[in-house]
């Protein structure tokens, strides 16, 4: 049971009304995670203004969601794990890219040195090595990917710490931390 209130969206009313029936009617369904947020209008208004930003970037999707799976991995969140899983499946990764990006790494080497990289931020705390720094534009990623590579990691530190913080209810098909995709 999630620790903090989860926003009943048909009895939601004002700014946050129009937040979760955005989402609503973008996503076809409104997370638990998304309704935790919801407790507070300026924390969702500025979690949905970020993530609309970060996706309109030059990071592709399914880099994107493979740094999803892997940091929620490296985080020890559920509740992302299981959401991202899902998503990543959905744009096309298979079960086997999956376990990969849970392990750090991707089938792929250009997306590979992208998570290994978000990986190190976080263990890092930022402080990343000029090595760490060069392997991601070693494989061709410039300036702004780098940046968005940080900003992702970011946006999902936030929603791990929100996720494990409150506990929220998984809503997506559960995957266990200590199990392979």
């Amino acid at each position: 049971m999630s620790r903090i209130t989860v926003v009943d969206p048909t009895a939601a009313i004002g700014e946050t009304k129009i937040l979760l029936d955005a989402v609503q009617a973008k996503l076809g369904v409104t997370p638990n995670f998304i309704r935790v947020l919801a407790n507070s209008p300026a924390a969702l208004g500025s979690f949905l203004g970020l993530h609309s930003i970060a996706d309109t970037g030059k990071l592709d999707l399914k880099t994107r969601e493979r740094i999803a799976v892997a940091l929620a991995q490296q985080n020890s969140c559920e509740y992302c794990l299981s959401a991202h899983t899902a998503i990543a499946r959905k744009v096309g990764l298979t079960g086997d890219e999956i376990t990969a990006n849970r392990q750090g790494t991707s089938h792929d080497a250009k997306a590979s040195a992208a998570v290994a990289f978000a990986r190190a931020l976080v263990e890092h705390k930022g402080e990343v090595t000029n090595a760490e720094l060069d392997a991601v534009r070693k494989v061709g990623y410039g300036d702004a990917e780098i940046v968005e590579i940080i900003v992702h990691v970011g946006m999902n530190l936030l929603t791990n710490i929100l996720g494990k913080a409150s506990r929220v209810e998984i809503d997506f098909p559960k995957i266990e931390l200590k199990q392979a995709a």
